[in-house]
């Protein structure tokens, strides 16, 4: 099996709108397609990531508060999975609760770097 990367962006707004309850259900669905996407011996991991952040640059130089792209480009979280190419590692993202709330879902083999 390989190792892909999906990288999480949007739906940011939707999600904010919601009630406790159904933030609560929202993110049971998340904890199930999590369980459905992993393999017994490797599980997917992931984490949603906080919208602030900094960007450093110029060698270490410079360092600016960021992310500064358009909010529906902000990279909001990210699951690392085992899949056997990228057609299959397409498929397992296509049950992604993201897409409840029009967020999109980009799908990034891993190098070998062995």
């Amino acid at each position: 099996m390989k190792k892909f990367m999906y990288l999480f962006r949007g739906g940011d707004d939707q999600y904010a709108s919601l009630s406790p309850e159904e933030m609560q259900s929202h993110m049971g669905r998340w904890a199930a397609w999590m369980e459905a996407i992993s393999q017994p011996d490797m599980p997917a991991e992931g984490d949603p990531l906080h919208t602030d952040g900094k960007l450093v640059s110029n060698g270490g130089a410079m360092v600016t508060d960021g992310p500064f792209t358009e909010g529906k480009e902000v990279v909001g979280g990210y699951v690392v999975l085992p899949a056997n190419d990228m057609d299959h590692a397409v498929e397992l993202s296509k049950g992604c609760p993201i897409f409840e709330f029009g967020g999109t879902v980009e799908v990034r083999a891993i190098a070998d770097m062995g």
